[in-house]
């Protein structure tokens, strides 16, 4: 027995001789890939049996993870790469990576032969896009084909794992592209078969916000993208999408219409409840005082919330009785809770006007019964302008008097000639008028009017007496009185004993005239005076004096001697008869 162990153990001896030295034993080409055995394990060398003359050497930081720890065991059946083997000495050099790179290749040459997806981790942003490692080699990843829409974080994707197609491989260069959009395109493609097969109107959908618009949102159904009208977001107001919806927010929605030629999908937010506008004249009678929140404020106005989707709009002349907004910011804010009357409702347009001022009294109507025309009253002056001054009466109120309200007989070019801000006066209130709000006053008013009796005193064809106040071009002005002037123009300050006209300059200011009143008007408030019917008059008063000679009379012999004759008939006729004379 002993005998036959030791003849078989020498057979096996000699075969194994036999295949070391037979050229198919070891024939291992360099560039292949073989199975081998980890026979040793150190800090720097990892010898693996791959049935060669020897063992091959494989550097062990191909074998550390990212913590520099050693993940291989003495026995580990492992596969390597045959990078170089020496026939004369029997060495040989290995490469685990290098095995690894090289079936990766074979797998991602038979992903992409067979359109298949291979999973991968992004690793880093780099220009133009991203590496991809993919079982150890490093892919790349263009900047395109990462999602079916520009990514607004691109740092956000690095670490994260997802699926790929193989779009080009170089083995030779280790490039490898990736996409990850055409899966993405193809997954859409599919899931907008499915949706249009089943999507109607009125169904319930979800999907996610993907661009959000000044006048919507579009929302990805699931291949198919549907546009939410800022519109149909909510029933009350809204300025801009963003108010409500957020990019990538998951969104429950109503499909309100579905165009299957064109593939549009427009949806509905707001109908997913109830319409606060159904029954709403009902609710908000016309004269109804509520409470509102101030939502939104624009230049003609303040949107104000009864409830939540019913705005009513506050416009800028229902804001105040008294005071002239420019905008409303300079009564309300936004979020300021305010008390309000309907004015008016229209369910159809969905409008509701509201007013604030009309929650308190109209003080014009106060005004109205408490300042009737005629009263006398005192104030305080708070503005003075080039047509009048604005007397403070009530809060909120102010009365006007006009510059040609403030004195009957001086001309006044500007109110602050006489009066300043502060000011204490006294006036009389003309006209107050509710609807236009304007309350007039007149401080002239106070005292009659000293032109009333103008015409009794300076009737026409009195001489009166007067002062030069002023020179102008075209005549001068006399004060005949305190405050009344009459105007002497310049054609009625000819005049002398041959009809020459008098130079305005013969006059000065300060001067005493006198002259004839030629018109009069009281109504007009002008008072006509003549200096040359004066001087006319007076030659008319002169006695006539008789001019014997004929140069100056004009007249010849025998005009003299027929005047002689009758003035002589004249005499005799007024002397008395002798008869008369006689009997005297």
């Amino acid at each position: 027995m002993a005998e036959k162990d030791s003849g078989q153990e020498e057979l096996n001896f000699e075969a194994a001789l036999e295949d070391y030295m037979t050229p198919e034993f070891g024939d291992l080409d360099e560039g292949s890939i073989t199975k081998g055995e980890v026979v040793r394990v150190d800090d720097d060398t990892v010898l693996v049996d791959v049935n060669f003359k020897s063992e091959g050497q494989i550097p062990a930081s191909e074998f550390r993870d990212a913590d520099g720890n050693l993940n291989i065991h003495v026995g580990d059946k492992i596969d390597v790469y045959v990078v170089r083997k020496n026939e004369n000495d029997g060495t040989i050099t290995l490469s685990f990576e290098r095995a690894k790179r090289m079936q990766v290749f074979d797998q991602l040459e038979e992903v992409q032969e067979n359109e298949r997806v291979i999973k991968g981790r992004i690793m880093h942003r780099i220009k133009g896009g991203y590496t991809v490692n993919i079982g150890g080699v490093e892919a790349f990843l263009p900047g395109s084909h990462v999602d079916l829409r520009p990514v607004p974080d691109m740092d956000a994707l690095v670490n994260q794992e997802f699926e790929f197609r193989v779009l080009k491989i170089n083995r030779r260069r280790s490039n490898v592209i990736v996409s990850r959009r055409v899966l993405l395109e193809e997954e859409r493609d599919t899931k907008r078969k499915e949706l249009l097969t089943t999507l109607q109107e009125g169904q319930l959908v979800t999907g996610k916000a993907k661009n959000i618009t000044e006048y919507g949102v579009f929302v990805d159904l699931g291949g198919l993208d549907g546009l939410l009208h800022i519109t149909d977001m909510s029933w009350k107001r809204i300025r801009h999408p963003r108010e409500m919806i957020t990019m990538g927010q998951e969104l429950t929605l109503k499909v309100l219409s579905f165009d299957r030629e064109n593939n549009k999908v427009s949806l509905g937010l707001k109908q997913l409840v109830p319409d606060p506008w159904k029954d709403i004249t009902e609710r908000y009678p016309e004269g109804m005082k509520c409470q509102g929140k101030v939502t939104n404020l624009v230049d003609y106005g303040a949107f104000v919330e009864l409830e939540p989707g019913v705005e009513g709009l506050v416009h800028i002349s229902e804001m105040s009785w008294t005071r002239k907004l420019r905008h409303p910011s300079q009564m309300v804010h936004v979020g300021d809770e305010v008390e309000v009357v309907i004015l008016g409702v229209d369910g159809e347009k969905k409008r509701i006007s509201l007013g604030m001022k009309q929650v308190r009294p109209n003080p014009w109507e106060l005004v109205a019964e408490k300042y009737p025309e005629g009263t006398i009253l005192e104030g305080v002056i708070k503005n003075i302008t080039e047509f009048g001054m604005f007397i403070g009466i009530e809060d909120g109120i102010d009365g006007l008097i006009h510059v040609s309200d403030i004195s009957w007989t001086r001309k006044i070019r500007h109110p602050n000639e006489m009066f300043k801000v502060g000011d204490v006066v006294q006036a009389k209130v003309l006209t107050v008028d509710q609807n236009s709000e304007k309350f007039t006053l007149g401080i002239k008013q106070l005292s009659d009017d000293p032109w009333a009796h103008v015409p009794e005193t300076y009737p026409e064809g009195t001489t009166v007496k007067g002062v030069i106040t002023n020179i102008t071009d075209f005549g001068l002005f006399v004060e005949v009185e305190d405050g009344i002037e009459g105007l002497v123009h310049i054609s009625e300050l000819s005049g002398g004993k041959k009809g020459k006209p008098v130079p305005s300059e013969a006059y000065k200011e300060g001067q005493e005239i006198e002259a004839k009143v030629i018109h009069v008007s009281a109504e007009e408030r002008r008072l006509g005076l003549s200096i040359k019917q004066i001087r006319e008059d007076e030659e008319r008063r002169k006695p006539k004096e008789f001019h014997a000679g004929p140069a100056e009379s004009g007249q010849n012999l025998g005009d003299l001697l027929k005047a002689a004759q009758e003035d002589s008939q004249e005499a005799g006729e007024k002397s008395p008869a002798p008869e008369e004379k006689t009997e005297a």
